[in-house]
């Protein structure tokens, strides 16, 4: 890529080696972007050159390696900053994932500031990771949790949340986009309602981050966890922004190496943020691959990018709309190109499988988020979950294998 910025999507696809395959002797149509993204050159070659060159442990080291190794991984933070927009780069924790990102909120500031009465407010469309959590806390300390209603579209019922927030909450935790829905909450008006009655907020932004750009000042969220691997970087590291103060104030998650200054057998005292949640050697490779990664974002025109990805989730459904037997779930007017299916008569799992066999990747099942499966008292469903290097062709080329696929289940 050169330094402009760039709307060719085959040139954007020619940055992805893993797309120019075939499986199964069919050309490979990747719509799984939901799950994980895939990976440019840049960022595979990231990972490589620095176990190549540069290989060292970070921090506290004596020698050049290591030097480089820390400047390298610290660089990575204050980019990760800047794409947020975060006030500090000591704003940004290196985690494993959103999963653990949200879990160290959850056994850090929450369980230190709830008590038995106290309400946690979540929504019915969450990922297990945004729920699990809250409901182990709830038995921790006695705090109690309530959830906001998704209506029969597969939007989230703000009405009912306004009438759920009362001086009993004390934290909000909603999905940005719903990975089974596809659906966009009005994050930032929840987060102004939260603040009002004093609770303090968690946005899962898993599903966000690789559509539009994240301004987490402008939203005011007090924490934003996601993952780098749905951002087109590599697996095994996430982010967790949390704002200063709450940050300094909450104790740190995990014990080890790095998140000390000083040990003793009578006491320890902790590193400053934001070591103070990265205890143990962290996933350097990762960090400057998830840099590089966010070098190759801002090199495109996103504004495109998501215009792009608009209309391929137009084309999925005007195509739905001409397909016997499809049932859509989740139909909000404000969404990500995630387009969750049924086929009547059929189960998503075999109908994952027939289209495997044309080339087609999709994920089926409950996307771990079964609460919202029993809502709509079903089983799973078939997702399809565009990304800006997928194709208007590609989309043709998932219902014309829906064609096949009811004609060998039907």
């Amino acid at each position: 890529m050169s330094d402009s910025k760039k709307m060719d999507i085959e040139q954007i696809r020619a940055d992805f080696p893993v797309l120019h395959q075939e499986v199964n002797g069919k050309p490979l149509v990747y719509l799984d972007n939901g799950a994980t993204t895939q990976k440019p050159q840049v960022v595979i070659d990231a990972i490589a050159n620095y176990y190549r060159t540069t290989n060292s442990n970070v921090h506290r080291g004596a020698h050049t390696l290591s030097d480089q190794a820390t400047q390298m991984f610290e660089d990575a933070r204050t980019t990760m900053q800047k794409f947020l927009n975060a006030a500090k780069s000591e704003e940004i924790i290196w985690t494993r994932g959103t999963t653990e990102s949200i879990n160290l909120v959850a056994q850090t500031w929450v369980r230190s500031n709830v008590k038995a009465g106290d309400e946690i407010i979540i929504s019915g469309m969450e990922h297990h990771s945004n729920i699990v959590p809250w409901q182990m806390v709830c038995e921790q300390t006695g705090a109690l949790l309530k959830v906001i209603p998704v209506l029969d579209d597969g939007s989230l019922d703000y009405d009912a949340y306004l009438k759920l927030l009362s001086d009993k909450t004390k934290f909000v935790a909603v999905v940005h986009v719903s990975n089974a829905l596809g659906t966009l909450n009005p994050v930032e008006d929840i987060i102004r309602e939260a603040h009002k009655v004093g609770a303090k907020t968690l946005i899962d932004g898993a599903q966000a981050v690789a559509h539009w750009d994240i301004d987490v000042q402008a939203l005011d969220c007090d924490f934003y966890a996601f993952s780098g691997h749905k951002l087109f970087g590599p697996t095994g590291l996430g982010v967790l922004y949390g704002k200063e103060e709450l940050l300094n104030a909450m104790p740190p998650y995990q014990g080890g190496g790095e998140m000390i200054l000083h040990v003793s057998f009578e006491k320890t005292t902790y590193n400053v943020l934001p070591y103070k949640f990265e205890a143990g050697t962290p996933n350097i490779a990762g960090a400057i691959a998830m840099a590089a990664a966010i070098d190759y974002l801002n090199s495109l025109d996103r504004v495109a990018l998501a215009k792009h990805e608009d209309a391929l989730l137009a084309r999925a459904n005007e195509l739905a709309a001409q397909t016997d037997g499809i049932r859509l779930i989740g139909t909000s007017k404000n969404k990500a190109s995630v387009f969750s299916f049924l086929i009547e008569g059929t189960h998503p799992h075999d109908v994952g499988t027939l289209l495997d066999q044309q080339g087609i990747a999709v994920r089926t099942g409950h996307h771990c988020a079964m609460p919202v499966m029993d809502q709509f008292e079903i089983p799973g469903t078939i997702r399809a979950s565009f990304t800006f290097y997928n194709t208007l062709d590609e989309v043709d080329a998932l219902f014309k294998a829906i064609e096949k696929v009811k004609m060998f289940l039907l």
